[in-house]
């Protein structure tokens, strides 16, 4: 059985959350496998291999599960991109309209530095705005977003059509729905 065959059966539907007309993917059933997520993790390293990355920035919260597996399984820095008001040092922030409602990203003005290669993951892909946003703040701080990792991907949200668009690669994810 492939992986993503296998993944699926990990990822719990959560009809109603947050708002109702949302099912909601919850991931933490796999975090519950220990083998299963070396898997994943080895699976979201795959296509960046010795390719030119710098760092993996993540999206909080679920994102930074596997951000920080990811960043260390390809030995480059861990960079958190927190939701608004949560970074304690200088930081720079970014808007964005999400699939359900309107939100803010920030990171530390120090935590990308100019040139670097950035791989932004988060757990799921729907809309886009929310790792959009994500690559926004790579750029201004001087960064080119390498790549974007995702677990799931909503096809029918289509969210990858605005990464393709805005930046110079497509999302790698492991499912999609």
């Amino acid at each position: 059985m492939q992986l993503s065959d296998s993944l699926k059966s990990f990822i719990r539907d959560v009809p109603g959350f947050p708002k109702p007309g949302i099912v909601f993917k919850d991931i933490t059933p796999l975090l519950e496998e220990p083998q299963v997520v070396k898997e994943v993790v080895r699976a979201l390293a795959y296509p960046y291999r010795g390719k030119p990355v710098d760092a993996i920035a993540a999206i909080e919260a679920r994102g930074f599960l596997f951000g920080f597996l990811l960043a260390s399984e390809l030995s480059v820095p861990f960079i958190p991109i927190r939701k608004l008001g949560k970074l304690p040092y200088k930081k720079i922030t970014e808007k964005y309209v999400l699939e359900y409602d309107e939100a803010a990203v920030e990171m530390h003005e120090d935590a990308v530095k100019k040139g670097w290669h950035v791989v932004i993951h988060d757990d799921l892909l729907a809309t886009g705005g929310t790792a959009n946003a994500a690559g926004q703040l790579v750029q201004r701080l001087g960064g080119t977003v390498a790549g974007f990792s995702f677990i799931i991907h909503l096809q029918f949200l289509d969210g990858a059509r605005l990464l393709k668009k805005n930046y110079n690669c497509g999302p790698h994810y492991l499912i999609s729905y």
